[in-house]
């Protein structure tokens, strides 16, 4: 039970560091001041912060006009959610 505990904490702060930095990548931009690089972006939501990822885009309105991010983001997440339902699937059968 710890395992999942820590985990969804991992999930929540990932989630939150993601939606931060699509923030703080849209004032970057509005300001004209340095940007984060987008592939630093999808890695964030790769490593867990997908659906940070799409609320900071849809919240933001940051990134939604990229291919790589309005199709490549809801793809990561879909993923996701595919391996922690096969995970769950397999707990259920073993455990």
């Amino acid at each position: 039970m710890d395992g999942v505990l820590y985990a969804l904490c991992y999930l929540c702060v990932m989630n939150l560091v993601t939606l931060i930095a699509y923030g703080a990548d849209k004032l970057a931009a509005i300001r004209g001041a340095r940007r984060a690089r987008e592939d630093r972006l999808l890695l964030l939501a790769a490593v867990g912060g997908s659906v940070g990822a799409l609320i900071g885009m849809l919240l933001f309105r940051h990134k939604i006009r990229k291919p790589k991010f309005f199709l490549g983001v809801p793809v990561i997440l879909g993923l996701q959610l595919a391996l922690f339902f096969a995970v769950w699937l397999l707990a259920q059968r073993y455990l």
